[in-house]
């Protein structure tokens, strides 16, 4: 009995680690042939002939001199100036992920420690608002952008990205402060703190996973936005993405296409980098929203 159950243990091992293997190798295709494409001449990585050019990089030798080039990230990075909207988006996203922690930590923990039932529809409000496509929201600022002359500016783009991010951060933190007992704001103000004392000096030391987790999505949102910054900013203001949509757009300029893959590769590689560095508090996190939930 025990060598049969060690055998089906031993298969459902195999079977797990393969299939985890067959899901790595299918979601990390993508990156990996576009970052090895990074490297090529447009004629290699984009060869209608031969598609095994992107591999032994015929063109890339022929006009380079080397198995690999920097052309791609030179001239996107330099000639096309794409540091400037890495600058841009960096500072959109900083201002979108502050502000929306700031409101949605006051909001959340309002929310939840209050026993009245507004509490409740506003929390269905906001998810309606969640689930309103982004356009709507933006086609609503947009008249008054126009007209006040703030069209094009950053904090355009961030006041529409808190606006749309915010029923996000208010239902994930009022979840995660859920899991955190009454009793530990309750004792506080018992021995003298006020609420506000209650939630900086006890409350808050304990829900730094949720703050994180909650903090990295609104990251994501800000950082992955393409209808609300591409549609508010102007060219000079743009974010990496709609920076890489123009590249797409304009093909016909020699170079543009090999500029668009070396920007996707310098704007997904930080994602990697991020979750890997805040991987645990991701999990605690999302584990705590998941227990109360």
């Amino acid at each position: 009995m025990a060598s049969k159950a060690s055998q089906r243990s031993y298969g459902l091992v195999v079977l797990t680690a393969t299939l985890v293997l067959i899901w790595v190798v299918i979601a990390s295709f993508p990156f990996l042939w576009t970052l090895w494409g990074s490297f090529k001449v447009q004629g290699d990585f984009f060869s209608k002939a031969d598609w095994t050019n992107a591999l032994t990089g015929t063109r890339t030798i022929a006009e380079t001199g080397g198995y690999f080039t920097l052309n791609g990230y030179e001239g996107a990075w330099i000639e096309k100036e794409f540091w400037r909207a890495a600058l841009n988006t960096m500072v959109v996203v900083v201002c979108v992920v502050v502000i929306s922690l700031t409101f949605g930590t006051l909001g959340g923990y309002a929310l939840a420690r209050s026993g009245y039932r507004y509490a409740f529809w506003l929390l269905m409000l906001a998810l309606v608002f969640r689930a309103m496509p982004h356009i709507t929201l933006v086609s609503g600022y947009l008249l008054p952008f126009f007209e006040w002359g703030v069209w094009g500016r950053l904090e355009t783009s961030i006041i529409v990205l808190v606006a749309i991010n915010q029923p996000f951060t208010l239902w994930m933190l009022h979840s995660f402060f859920l899991t955190i007992p009454k009793d530990l704001d309750e004792s506080a103000m018992v021995d003298g703190c006020t609420r506000f004392q209650a939630f900086r000096h006890v409350i808050i030391p304990v829900m730094w996973p949720g703050v994180i987790t909650t903090g990295l999505f609104s990251f994501l949102l800000a950082y992955n936005d393409f209808a609300v910054t591409a549609v508010l900013l102007s060219q000079e203001n743009a974010t990496m993405v709609p920076k890489i949509a123009s590249f797409l757009g304009s093909t016909f300029e020699e170079g543009n296409v090999m500029f668009a893959v070396s920007a996707v590769v310098s704007a997904t590689a930080p994602l990697f980098v991020l979750i890997l560095f805040f991987q645990r508090q991701i999990v605690s996190g999302l584990t705590a929203g998941a227990v109360k939930g």
